[in-house]
């Protein structure tokens, strides 16, 4: 059985979602330590000046140190509203519009407490829209023990997983310490390569923006096609 683990990504891109389809048990790390100005809580979208990074706002509460899945939006700055009106003026022409934007309104009109919820909301979308099928599992319930590579390690063994697929972007760390072998767990690293589609009326393609890009402008059905790619071969 093979499992994959990733912190839960604002409007992640797409290589977040073919992880997730290529394994058979997915787990949201949400018990570790938040990152500031990561993928946690931000990501890119298409404008005309070319990208444009979107940064939800948090609250920040002193000489606390937050896990993930305690993290609350701050809603002082109307940013959730400024990000939704951004996707608006940047997606308005696309051939999707009137198909997806209604639902990231809906997502973001309800004013959720923590950015996890958001981030999960915002991930079922793109999983609906993609035709992957999967249950999420929260690091936060599974009382992990160590970190980094030792956390991977123990997730794995509670979940009876005998496979890893790992994001190439964790491969320093973990090859520094690669435990995998001694613990008979086959360790391999994702293989994604981005579609390159028409955005908008855009000549020049910008690749690895967030999953909403390719749902605004490729042809929905084309986009359904995605979850039911075969699983990829991957590095090892």
């Amino acid at each position: 059985m093979k499992c994959a683990i990733m912190q839960p990504t604002y409007l992640p891109w797409l290589g977040y979602f073919d992880l997730i389809r290529n394994v058979d048990k997915f787990v949201i790390y949400d018990h570790v330590q938040f990152e500031k100005q990561s993928w946690q809580q931000r990501n890119r979208i298409r404008n005309k000046e070319g990208e444009l990074m979107l940064t939800m706002a948090v609250k920040h509460e002193k000489g606390l140190e937050r896990r993930v899945k305690d993290v609350k939006i701050d809603y002082s700055r109307s940013i959730p509203a400024k990000h939704l009106n951004s996707i608006k003026h940047s997606y308005a022409r696309s051939k999707n519009f009137s198909d997806i934007f209604p639902e990231l309104e809906n997502i973001y009109q309800k004013n959720t407490e923590f950015l996890l919820d958001l981030n999960i909301e915002l991930i079922n979308l793109g999983m609906k829209y993609l035709s992957i099928s999967k249950d999420f599992i929260f690091s936060s319930e599974m009382d992990v023990q160590g970190q980094k590579v030792e956390g991977i390690i123990d997730v794995c063994k509670k979940l009876g997983a005998d496979k890893y697929l790992s994001p190439v972007g964790s491969k320093l760390y973990i090859d520094e310490n690669n435990i995998f072998p001694e613990h008979n767990i086959e360790l391999s690293y994702q293989d994604f390569t981005h579609p390159v589609y028409n955005q908008v009326n855009f000549k020049d393609f910008i690749s690895h923006l967030s999953f909403i890009d390719y749902l605004f402008n490729v042809d929905l059905d084309e986009v359904k096609k995605f979850g039911n790619l075969k699983p990829e071969n991957h590095h090892v």
